[in-house]
């Protein structure tokens, strides 16, 4: 058996039926994990998460903002972006089914000495407590309160975690923690202007993986999200977000061995 962990698809489906053909993956034997942004933009929303639901206990897919995105979109609390790729899956018969499946996905998963969330963890979070945070959205957004939490997502405040923070300010900062952050200053400060390389970093912040002494360093964390960031594979850190949307690659890092596998852009040759 084998774990295969792939970076942000985000409706790319030709390049990640490419990419599992690539691995020679199956569903009785291997894993794939998905590090979130499994739709929008790319051509084929639909078809992407319905093959990824299909894979049943075979596939493990975090949340990631694209995700959260359709949702809002869907309850109608998030005007439409002109580049989302969308309308598709709100149309489809299905799509009850396939919104009710979405909400269900973790915001974190732990596994052995492997943390998986689609962007990072604030350099104060331990490994448990970053996964009880996870749990609290969780909870709301697999529950009655997943409307009132949707309409009020949207924002970059509160920047900075304080356990004293309750209420949606807390669930908030959690999701843009684990969800939308790049940058954050050394005491866990996020900034959510800069978008580009780390070279690219605001005055006074760092990319969320460099801050020294993070708390969370007993684990190597999984993530996507960050496409200028690329490939990278460091201590404690795996960015797997090649740009695939962008005509880069889609990415697979095998737990393993660490062994990676990449195919081009299937899309981007359409």
């Amino acid at each position: 058996m084998a774990t295969y962990v792939i970076g942000d698809v985000q409706g790319c489906h030709d390049s990640l039926l490419a990419l599992v053909t690539k691995i020679g993956f199956r569903r009785t034997r291997d894993r794939l994990w998905f590090v979130g942004d499994i739709i929008n933009r790319g051509p084929k929303s639909l078809e992407t998460l319905r093959a990824i639901r299909g894979l049943g206990e075979a596939a493990t897919v975090v949340l990631g903002n694209h995700d959260l995105y359709l949702l809002m979109v869907a309850a109608g609390w998030r005007k439409r972006g002109k580049d989302d790729t969308l309308q598709p899956i709100l149309d489809a018969p299905d799509a009850d089914n396939l919104l009710d499946w979405l909400a269900s996905r973790p915001l974190m998963h732990v596994e052995g000495s492997f943390a998986m969330v689609h962007a990072g963890l604030l350099p104060q979070w331990t490994i448990p407590q970053a996964r009880a945070l996870a749990g609290e959205v969780e909870a709301v957004l697999q529950g009655a309160g997943r409307q009132t939490f949707l309409a009020d997502l949207a924002g970059n405040t509160p920047a900075e975690w304080s356990d004293a923070l309750t209420g949606q300010d807390r669930l908030r900062c959690i999701v843009n923690a684990m969800t939308r952050m790049r940058f954050c200053t050394p005491g866990g400060e996020m900034e959510f202007k800069h978008k580009g390389p780390p070279s690219n970093a605001p005055a006074g912040a760092m990319p969320w993986f460099c801050v020294p002494g993070r708390q969370h360093d007993s684990h190597t964390v999984l993530a996507g999200h960050w496409s200028a960031l690329g490939l990278h594979i460091g201590p404690g850190f795996v960015g797997l977000d090649t740009g695939c949307l962008w005509g880069g690659k889609l990415t697979a890092y095998r737990l393993e061995d660490g062994k990676v596998f990449q195919v081009a852009a299937v899309e981007a040759g359409k």
